[in-house]
């Protein structure tokens, strides 16, 4: 079988829009009687757009091609569009029919923006233009880290969700600009969208102001970020409110907070309990 034959073999199996080339033809190892894989050096695998624009790649140092699937190893793949991203991970399996791929050890995207996102096994499904798992997740940029467990997000990291288990360690405005830090932690699920610069966590959420030692309970948290800082600047809080300063306790149904006051606004029924031995309880609470 000729070089070229094989290609266009493979251009049909993966369909159309895909080009898939080897550095030379001595790279190439053709099919045994045995019905053993081909082999290939140098993989690319290229997707294009309606319009002849390329949409993706996918690079590997060697892959195995059978029937059904292209098994590569030290994946280097890549989306384009509004904001590039990059994928990586140590092996990688594509189905010829679908164009998804599965990705395995070591795995890594990251987005032209600069936010990250590691775990052991990710799912790109190219169709929906969706990257999943049910693994443990980071995702980590300038202002923030956040784990969870299992994801579904869009590969431009842009907009997430993170299934369970999540902790995210986030800046925050303070009056003095110098920023500060807030840790929130919530059972899931947990969406964050960059779009629209919020994070939305459910769940027995419990977020700690790591300068003031506050903390805040709620069953969800909306944290809205300034757009230009892209730290926290207002986290509102609704069912089951509590706020805990030491021994003081309040309750309510809802309250917003402003970070860059440190100012709490109550809604709902507020009640508060307050320590008798603390004398610093009102500056502490500053309604």
């Amino acid at each position: 079988m000729k070089l070229s034959l094989c290609f266009f073999s493979m251009l049909l199996l993966c369909g159309l829009g895909f080009e898939v080339y080897a550095q030379d033809a001595s790279t190439v190892k053709e099919k045994s009687p045995q019905g053993v894989p081909q082999q290939m050096e140098g993989f690319n695998l290229s997707g294009y757009a309606e319009g002849g624009e390329k949409s993706w790649d996918i690079k590997g140092d060697t892959a195995d091609i059978n029937d059904n699937k292209v098994a590569v190893n030290k994946v280097n793949a890549n989306s384009y569009g509004d904001e590039d991203t990059n994928l990586m991970a140590e092996k990688g399996v594509i189905d010829k029919a679908t164009g998804n791929v599965h990705l395995e050890n070591n795995v890594v995207i990251t987005s032209e923006s600069g936010a990250q996102m590691k775990t052991d096994t990710l799912d790109w499904q190219r169709g929906k233009d969706v990257v999943k798992t049910e693994d443990v997740v980071t995702l980590e940029d300038e202002t923030m880290k956040i784990k969870g467990t299992g994801m579904d997000a869009h590969p431009s990291l842009k907009e997430a969700t993170l299934h369970s288990g999540v902790t995210a360690d986030i800046k925050s405005e303070t009056k003095d600009k110098k920023g500060g830090r807030i840790q929130i932690t919530s059972d899931g699920p947990m969406e964050i969208d960059q779009n629209t610069q919020t994070a939305v966590f459910t769940d027995n959420v419990i977020a700690f102001e790591i300068a003031t030692g506050r903390k805040l309970k709620a069953d969800r948290m909306d944290v809205h970020f300034d757009q230009k800082t892209r730290k926290i600047k207002e986290i509102v809080c609704t069912g089951h409110v509590s706020v805990f300063q030491g021994n003081n306790i309040t309750h309510s149904e809802s309250l917003i907070y402003k970070a860059d006051e440190q100012r709490m606004v109550l809604t709902g029924k507020p009640k508060l309990i307050l320590d008798p031995g603390d004398r610093t309880s009102a500056d502490a609470l500053k309604f």
